[in-house]
């Protein structure tokens, strides 16, 4: 027999469910002649996503250094999951409702440009998941990745915004 979902996977789900219900609202009211508001907003969606997508890894190596139980790692464990919360998840599911609604109203999804931008868009969405699921392993204590590892990491959302902002911008194909 299934049980409930605990609270923090109920708060994945309400998250979706809020980008669905936007997404529905944008699609739906809408006009196609909001869309330099809905640029802005994706726009905006995508900075706050990206100032996210950057900064948690490297919360990330000063996590792994501080060492398990220490009260610096007790302290980013909130700074991570409040950061995750509050800015990364919604400004991605802001960036990918409004991103939809210009790919569909403007672009009608022609262009290689934009399906390679899709492409990086979802690889960055699996890593911002990968994100997610390594800081609730820091959560509970699990040191399986080095800081060395996250400073790596670090780097990969800047590589795919370089990429994609080029390919928004030049559109080379």
């Amino acid at each position: 027999m299934a049980t409930a979902a605990p609270a923090k996977d109920r708060s994945v789900l309400v998250s979706l469910g809020v980008g669905a219900v936007l997404a529905a609202l944008l699609f739906a009211l809408v006009p196609v002649d909001a869309m330099l508001w809905v640029k802005a907003l994706h726009v905006v969606a995508v900075i706050s996503w990206m100032v996210g997508m950057f900064y948690l890894p490297r919360l990330f190596v000063y996590h792994t250094e501080a060492g398990v139980g220490s009260p610096q790692a007790e302290t980013f464990k909130v700074m991570e999951r409040r950061l995750m919360r509050a800015i990364v998840n919604p400004a991605m599911v802001v960036t990918w409702v409004s991103g939809l609604w210009l790919a569909i109203e403007i672009y009608h999804f022609q262009g290689g440009w934009l399906h390679a931008k899709l492409t990086l868009v979802v690889l960055m969405s699996g890593l911002h998941g990968y994100f997610s699921a390594a800081r609730k392993k820091l959560e509970r204590d699990e040191m399986t990745k080095t800081s060395r590892h996250w400073r790596l990491m670090n780097e990969v959302p800047t590589l795919l915004l370089i990429a994609i902002v080029i390919l928004v911008i030049v559109k080379p194909f």
